[in-house]
């Protein structure tokens, strides 16, 4: 029986080689760039990788057989995505794919003409990554995470989780190029519901700690937590401070809500890695960035932490669990 197997095994890899040997031959291996904002070890990194993959298998494209994929990872470090985009783009890959705007300035720093396809980002019209949405003119298009009005949401939300939250701590990262438009939403809204904003910078972990902390001295406090590199890099220890200053906070995204975090409100964002295959087979197969469009998100998730609630008292109203796409026992 061994035999019999080990018999079949050869006889599909036998089998299987002159295929692949053919394609190898018969077609050019084409090669794309990622470069990720996050570490290689973050939980999300596997996650977003597994579903370009999938995308790109589902329209014939496989990793070490007709094309070749290289990753570089900047882990939070922007000069290290500096470096990384400007290694991508010497090795005159066919495509690039590109996580958020910290990675998009310096990759159309680096390059004008290498074909760039992005996810997650906010206002590429305004940052310059593209002249229009629908007609994006240069080497980029891709997928939009939200619109700045996105801030606004966040505010209503942490309001209607927690109402007696009548001061607003926002993280951000200062660098981020859409962090004033999405602060800027908030501060617009503020006073409608009652709530004295207050920007706090996301630079390293000690500044982190010791602004919450010194937020937190005051009652009626709350969290908005916008999205970045640094975000990702230092979400342990933002839901970690959250908890320990009992400080009601809405994330970006909802693995924060998984790991933790009270509530979270955002675009599915793995999907737009999936649906960043579809652009690349596009591109490969001849198509021009500046002739697709850039999309929006069909689908936004709502995601509630019940035990993180019931840990800091809350009582979460009936309409809003009604609302939520998960709700976390």
């Amino acid at each position: 029986m061994n035999n019999r197997r080990e018999f079949i095994t050869l006889l599909g890899g036998s089998a299987a080689w002159p295929l692949a040997a053919r394609a190898q031959q018969g077609e050019r291996v084409r090669r794309i760039g990622v470069l990720m904002p996050i570490a290689a070890d973050n939980p999300e990194a596997p996650v977003r990788i597994a579903a370009l993959l999938q995308g790109l298998a589902q329209l014939g494209w496989t990793d070490g057989r007709n094309v070749r994929i290289e990753y570089r990872w900047g882990a939070g470090d922007a000069e290290r995505i500096r470096k990384y985009a400007a290694e991508l783009v010497a090795r005159a890959p066919d495509v690039i794919v590109a996580w958020g705007a910290s990675t998009m300035g310096p990759l159309q720093q680096a390059t004008r003409s290498v074909p760039i396809v992005f996810a997650v980002i906010v206002d590429p019209v305004g940052a310059g990554f593209a002249d229009s949405l629908a007609r994006p003119g240069g080497n980029a298009t891709g997928f939009l995470s939200f619109e700045y009005g996105m801030g606004g949401k966040w505010l209503e939300l942490l309001k209607e989780i927690a109402p007696r939250v009548t001061r607003a701590a926002v993280l951000r990262d200062p660098g981020n190029p859409v962090a004033g438009g999405l602060l800027g939403a908030i501060q617009a809204v503020a006073p409608s519901f009652g709530v004295e904003v207050s920007p706090i910078g996301v630079r390293d972990a000690p500044e982190i700690e010791r602004a919450v902390a010194a937020f937190a001295r005051q009652p009626n406090g709350g969290l908005i937590v916008f999205g970045g590199p640094l975000a990702q890099l230092h979400r342990g220890l933002i839901i970690t401070l959250a908890d320990r200053h009992r400080l009601p906070a809405v994330y970006f995204d909802r693995h924060l809500a998984a790991a933790g975090g009270l509530i979270s409100y955002g675009p599915d964002q793995v999907e737009q890695f999936r649906q960043a295959a579809g652009y690349i087979d596009r591109i490969l197969k001849g198509e021009k960035p500046a002739d697709l469009p850039v999309q929006a998100p069909t689908k936004y998730e709502l995601v509630i932490n019940l035990k993180t609630a019931k840990a800091l008292g809350l009582d979460v109203p009936p309409m809003l669990l009604a609302l939520a796409d998960e709700v976390i026992e």
